[in-house]
C-alpha cells in the first residue's frame, strides 16, 4: 500500500509521460481517436481515463440515454466530457488549469463534432467558472495521491498526479455540492493510490458526507489498483 501512495513515484511517472520521446499526437481510446497536445495528461501512459470512462459508464462509444448538463473538472485531454456529450449530455463544460488542456478539450470536441454542447473552460477547480451556472452533474478524476502540504509544483503537469495535503481535494468538497442543480450529483474518481481515511477525515470537517457508488480493481501496469466512484453530498444536520 505504501509503494502505491508514494508520491514520489507519481511525479516520476508525470515527467516520464511527459517527456517521453515516443509521446503520440493522436490515440486510440475505448473505439475512438483522439487529439494529445504537449503538456497534458497522457491517456496512453495511463489507464486511468479508461478506467474513469469505465466507471462512469462511458467506455462503450455507443453509450446513449445521457441527459442535463454536466461539469467535469480537471478535463485533460477532454476525452469524458466529450464522450458524456457524444452519449446524450446537452450542456458540457470541460474545465482545466492547465491550459494546454482547455485547448485540447476544444480539439476533440470539433473532432468529434460536439462544439455545439461542449465548452472548454481555463479554470483552477471552479474559481473562473459561472458562480451562477449549476450542473446536472460535476465529476472530478482527482489528483488522487497525497504529496505533502509544503510540496511546490514543477510544472502544471505535476497538477494531475498530486495534492499537497490534500487542498484541492477540500476545495472541491467544500464547493461542488453548490454547483449541482436541483436533484443534481457530484462525482469523485479516487483510487487506492490515495489515502481514503485522510479524504474521509477532509469530507467530514468539510460537513460532507462520503458514499462509493461503484467501485472495481484494475490492471495498471503489473498491479491491480482499487478504483472508487464516490458521491459527495452535504451532511443533513
Amino acid at each position: 500500500m505504501k509503494a502505491l501512495q508514494d508520491y514520489r513515484r507519481s511525479l516520476e511517472r508525470s515527467r516520464e509521460a511527459l517527456d517521453a520521446p515516443d509521446r503520440p499526437a493522436t490515440f486510440a481510446l475505448c473505439g475512438r481517436q483522439w487529439d494529445l497536445l504537449p503538456g497534458v495528461f497522457a491517456p496512453v501512459y495511463s489507464p486511468t481515463t479508461e478506467i474513469s470512462l469505465r466507471l462512469l459508464g462511458l467506455d462503450d462509444p455507443r453509450a446513449a440515454g445521457r441527459t442535463g448538463s454536466f461539469l467535469e473538472i480537471g478535463c485533460g485531454t477532454g476525452v469524458i466530457a466529450v464522450a458524456g456529450a457524444l452519449a446524450g449530455h446537452e450542456r458540457v463544460v470541460a474545465a482545466d488549469i492547465n491550459e494546454a488542456a482547455v485547448r485540447n478539450a476544444a480539439l476533440n470536441a470539433r473532432r468529434h463534432g460536439v462544439t455545439h454542447k461542449v465548452r472548454a473552460v481555463h479554470s483552477d477547480l471552479f474559481a473562473d467558472l459561472d458562480p451562477h451556472e449549476r450542473f446536472d452533474l460535476v465529476y472530478w478524476h482527482s489528483n488522487y495521491v497525497l504529496a505533502p502540504a509544503d510540496y511546490r509544483y514543477r510544472s502544471v503537469h505535476e497538477r494531475g498526479y498530486v495534492d499537497p495535503g490534500y487542498a484541492a481535494h477540500r476545495r472541491f468538497l467544500t464547493e461542488s455540492v453548490h454547483r449541482v442543480a436541483p436533484g443534481g450529483r457530484v462525482l469523485l474518481h479516487f483510487s487506492e493510490r490515495g489515502n481514503l481515511e485522510r479524504l474521509t477525515r477532509t469530507a467530514q470537517e468539510c460537513g460532507r458526507r462520503l458514499r462509493v457508488v461503484r467501485e472495481g480493481r484494475f490492471a495498471e501496469g503489473a498491479q491491480e489498483v482499487e478504483h472508487l466512484l464516490i458521491e459527495v453530498t452535504a451532511t443533513t444536520r
